[in-house]
């Protein structure tokens, strides 16, 4: 095996596979279509593009599953989280990032890299057994030209669903005499999320709306298979009139500063870049029809003169079935010179494909080095992740991960020896606390190189 390792696709897993290969002075071939051909999604020439939300969801790593996972990657040296944290807008407690400073962060550290070459190129053909160490990293939205070359060398076919892009408003076309600055519980800044409230009548009206809009037909070769972490508004709506109540339209935790009436549904605004002068609706993905979301969404108390900056869209996500097709560290079975990672390999989110492919990474550099790679434990979120890779069942699916994926944690033993069960909201933390633990024993394997 040559001292080289390829890695295709340069989004969220390959770039960070590529960070973490090159800073332990492994050369890396970085391979990206882009300029020359771009996804349905895709607009931007950077490395690591964000197309749906800027959001990286809850950076609470005490009481979250995905704020765990922040706090692995952080320790462990991610360049995405690196570049998150210095990007960071305002969004109560969760992280978000100025999208394009994100991105032009993470292309500038790479190209900067002397272990890296980036080669501007659509690879069309499977590699073959005698090519380096390859790290596939395409994407959901892998060019049809290469998952054909996929399709080819693997005995189980891909699988789909769709992930819908929610809309952009500029800020300033909200109307504040209806709308307001507030947090959720008040967490964060105040200013963090912008609120729109509806009552009962004007919450019926704009689902009915949404159930007879007029949606972007699919092709005859699609067939829709959403991933529930990520429906349509319109899908929501359809499952039942009072589903946006329990979903993106939940009322609680706010309050009317222009209204004693307590409101009946809320729209909220998340800003969308670092000046504040966009902000995109929360949970509002959508195949609509360009025009009727315009219409319908200018329903919203407050946003009846909204300018979009941006209207939702939908493509395709392709991803493999992992249990089947890959061994622990990532490598297809069939031909361990592959490997794959971020939502190809059947994860699901910003996060979880920026930490598979931070695995990647790792897992690479040792093999290249021929030793074993350290696997890192299951109660930790990265182990976590790692593990639901492998779970071999009848209908896999991509995940974000979450504390079911964890091992159960029934107590934990005080200070005097003591067994104390564990209930409630105090689980969550007793996970997060013997995940950071169970990461840190891991990390001084991994840095010995046991």
């Amino acid at each position: 095996m040559t001292d080289m390792v390829h890695i295709i696709g340069a989004g969220l897993a390959g770039a960070e596979a590529a960070w973490q290969l090159a800073k332990r002075g492994i050369r890396v071939k970085l391979f990206e279509m882009k300029p020359l051909k771009f996804s349905p999604a895709h607009k931007k020439e950077t490395f690591a593009e964000l197309v749906c939300s800027n959001s990286l969801r809850s950076d609470d790593f005490l009481h979250n599953a995905v704020g765990l996972m922040h706090e692995e990657m952080r320790r462990f040296g991610s360049l995405i989280m690196e570049s998150a944290d210095a990007c960071r807008v305002p969004a109560g407690g969760a992280l978000a990032v100025d999208r394009d400073g994100f991105a032009d962060r993470i292309t500038q550290k790479l190209k900067a890299s002397p272990y890296i070459e980036v080669i501007n190129k659509e690879i069309t053909e499977f590699p073959a057994a005698e090519d380096p160490l390859t790290i596939i990293a395409t994407g959901p939205l892998t060019s049809s030209a290469f998952i054909d070359a996929i399709l080819s060398k693997i005995e189980h076919k891909s699988l789909s669903f769709y992930d819908a892009i929610a809309p952009v408003v500029y800020k300033e076309s909200i109307n504040f005499e209806k709308a307001w600055f507030q947090s959720r519980y008040d967490k964060g800044d105040k200013f963090d999320y912008i609120n729109c409230p509806l009552n009962k009548d004007e919450y019926y009206a704009f689902v009915e709306a949404l159930e007879k809009a007029e949606k972007m037909p699919f092709h005859d070769f699609e067939e829709p298979n959403y991933f529930d972490g990520c429906l349509p508004i319109e899908v929501m709506a359809e499952r039942g009139k009072d589903t946006l109540l329990f979903g993106p339209m939940k009322p609680v935790g706010l309050t009317n500063p222009h209204s004693v009436e307590k409101p009946y549904a809320v729209v909220q605004l998340r800003q969308d870049n670092k000046e504040d002068t966009l902000r995109n609706i929360v949970g509002f993905q959508t195949k609509l029809k360009y025009g009727e979301q315009e219409r319908i969404f200018r329903m919203i108390p407050g946003l009846e003169n909204a300018e979009f900056a941006r209207l939702g869209g939908i493509h395709k996500n392709t991803f493999i079935q992992s249990p089947l097709l890959l061994n622990e560290f990532l490598q297809l079975k069939s031909q361990p010179n592959v490997m794959f990672a971020g939502q190809i390999s059947g994860c699901e989110g910003y996060v979880e494909s920026a930490d598979v492919g931070m695995m990647a990474g790792y897992f690479a550099s040792c093999l290249i080095n021929a030793e074993t790679p350290v696997l890192p434990p299951p109660t930790t979120a990265t182990g976590a992740m790692l593990a639901h890779l492998q779970d071999n069942t009848a209908d896999y699916q991509p995940m974000n991960i979450n504390f079911g994926l964890f091992p159960t944690i029934q107590g934990e033993k005080t200070v005097n020896g003591k067994f104390r069960k564990i209930k409630g909201a105090d689980r969550k933390e007793a996970y997060c606390r013997r995940a950071l633990q169970d990461f840190a024993l891991w990390m001084e394997k991994v840095n010995a190189g046991i």
